[in-house]
């Protein structure tokens, strides 16, 4: 346990008002560093197996802090401060006592993630990590095998997403995969139905699809960008378009509440 007193302390360059996109680029780091808030969170990322680096607690959060670190408590080192001081660090206040820098691990294969899944969510560009967050917490509540995330969807190691799901992003196997060129492709060769959320003429009602005695053994449901929606290249490789039925003249749901319903759908 280390006392802050001075924020020019080179330990503490993780907080000093860094962005996830630093952090993600972050030298000396092989895959890049991330932030986990609260003793809930740390102690998941903890679980999942990821590496911690340091700890920076209030002073009434230590015991917790070195609760939720587990095997790494007697290695890693706990910086603690007022509340004041550590806010001027990182420049936003601790509501939850705790923060923790850790190493990014390196993100699976998506052949592998898919190899015995059943069903896998596809996040298309989904842009707002408060969505991707709450996207991720549904995925880990209700059920699927792996979240595909494609190249302009927003980093899902972000601390916002990782607040926003409850450290669920930590636990759930996802990887970045390419365009949809490749994808689809990717996903037929497995036996995968790609089910893609729109609002088309031709889509089918999310009811009427998990009424069906056959439905698809393997899922692909394939959630797109706040506004704009899934792109023509996303809903060119859907096998079904699906669409979530409205009442009150209402046409659609955010992203995120979206995911909610629709995988509870089609989990059974």
């Amino acid at each position: 346990m280390i006392d802050v007193t001075d924020l020019s302390d080179p330990r503490l360059a993780d907080y000093a008002h860094q962005t996830d996109v630093a952090l993600r680029k972050a030298r000396g780091s092989e895959h890049g560093l991330y932030l986990a808030e609260s003793a809930l969170v740390l102690e998941r990322a903890v679980r999942a197996g990821h590496v911690p680096r340091s700890v920076l607690a209030l002073g009434g959060s230590v015991d917790d802090a070195r609760a939720a670190l587990g095997p790494w408590a007697d290695t890693v080192p706990i910086f603690v401060g007022p509340g004041e001081l550590l806010a001027e660090l990182t420049g936003y206040i601790l509501h939850r006592g705790i923060i923790a820098s850790l190493n990014r691990p390196a993100l699976a294969d998506p052949a592998d993630l898919i190899r015995e899944a059943r069903l896998v969510v596809v996040l298309e560009n989904v842009a707002d990590p408060t969505n991707v967050g709450a996207i991720f917490r549904s995925v880990g509540a209700i059920g699927a095998d792996a979240v595909l995330v494609t190249p302009r969807c927003s980093d899902p190691f972000y601390r916002r997403a990782i607040r926003v799901s409850m450290g669920t992003v930590l636990q759930t196997p996802w990887s970045r995969v390419g365009e949809w060129n490749a994808l689809a492709p990717q996903l037929h060769a497995a036996g995968f139905h790609i089910a893609a959320l729109a609002l088309t003429p031709d889509a089918v009602s999310l009811r009427d699809f998990v009424a069906q005695d056959a439905r698809p053994e393997r899922l692909a449901l394939v959630l797109g960008a706040e506004g704009d929606g899934l792109t023509p290249e996303a809903l060119a490789a859907a096998d079904t378009v699906l669409s979530i039925p409205m009442a009150h003249g209402i046409d659609s749901l955010n992203v995120a509440a979206a995911s909610a319903v629709a995988l509870w759908a089609v989990a059974g």
